[in-house]
């Protein structure tokens, strides 16, 4: 079965109701490596309820809120969901998460762009997470390349291309970054982070990962989105999580639990609070998350 725009363009998806906890807050924090240094006091505040002013919740803790599921290896929409990759992410927050809630993730499909035969489709669906009383707590942006669904429009499939995104810029090659962060990715990572809900053996089995090309299970891209949002905060934000208001990234490469993760971040002259940043796994010498763009207030 091939992609029929106007059905997949039209997908109904159920809201999906979730109360998260503390201890799930920490845990997603603890997925991400914070702790693994206890004296690191910029870590402490959101693994630890102890603290004056409470427990904090990582923005970014937000991905894995109010998720629908893999909904894209359903037989109906079409999708050769074996070859589709997560592409880019882009969040706006609207306001701090709690680290306790109850929340609604809101989700619909709002691009399909058709790239030709052989080349591929992007699929951008967009999630709004909200509290219970319809208070908008973030807007995600997820870009799926669907490797194996390019020609769809040619086959019958309907509308080729909706408008694409504005682009996401490269990071500048004329000067060093202004700020450099060093995050070590614990041998386990994935294995706690696929805690999250994103089960995918990929994450977890050597014969998986094998079978896709890979020498070992590689680290949820989201999980090295998190791992960058927490170097911003460290370096540019003073450790406040109530000042990121957006982060876009493109997932260049894959990063493998165990290597380590460099962060660099520019500011942009002239525009105060916003940054370009990408990441590096230093013992490869390798990008593996680029074209990033943060907001701090």
């Amino acid at each position: 079965m091939a992609i029929d725009y106007q059905h997949l363009k039209n997908r109904a998806f159920a809201p999906v109701h979730q109360h998260y906890t503390e201890r799930d807050t920490m845990l997603y924090a603890l997925s991400l490596g914070l702790g693994n240094d206890p004296l690191d006091a910029t870590a402490l505040p959101f693994v630890y309820e102890g603290l004056e002013g409470g427990l904090r919740a990582l923005p970014t803790q937000a991905v894995v809120l109010g998720y629908p599921g893999f909904w894209a290896r359903e037989p109906d929409t079409g999708i050769d969901w074996v070859k589709l990759l997560h592409g880019e992410q882009r969040v706006r927050w609207h306001q701090p998460l709690p680290a306790d809630c109850e929340v609604v993730g809101k989700s619909r499909i709002t691009h399909l762009i058709d790239k030709g035969e052989g080349k591929g489709a992007i699929l951008i669906t967009e999630r709004r997470l909200e509290t219970q009383a319809g208070e908008l707590l973030a807007t995600l942006q997820q870009v799926t390349f669907l490797r194996g669904d390019g020609g769809y429009s040619q086959r019958g499939g309907g509308q080729p291309s909706d408008a694409p995104l504005p682009a996401l810029q490269p990071t500048p090659q004329d000067r060093a970054p202004d700020f450099s962060d060093t995050q070590a990715i614990r041998p386990e990572a994935a294995l706690l982070y696929r805690l999250m809900g994103d089960y995918n053996p990929l994450h977890a089995d050597p014969a998986v990962a094998a079978k896709a090309g890979f020498e070992r299970p590689i680290l949820h891209g989201l999980a090295s989105y998190g791992l960058v949002a927490h170097a911003l905060l460290r370096q540019c934000a003073g450790g406040d999580p109530a000042r990121l208001k957006a982060l876009d990234i493109r997932f260049a490469s894959p990063v493998y639990p165990g290597e380590t993760l460099v962060t660099e971040i520019w500011r942009v002259p002239g525009q105060p609070g916003q940054l370009q940043l990408r990441a590096r796994v230093a013992e490869r010498g390798i990008v593996v998350l680029s074209h990033g763009y943060a907001e701090l207030v």
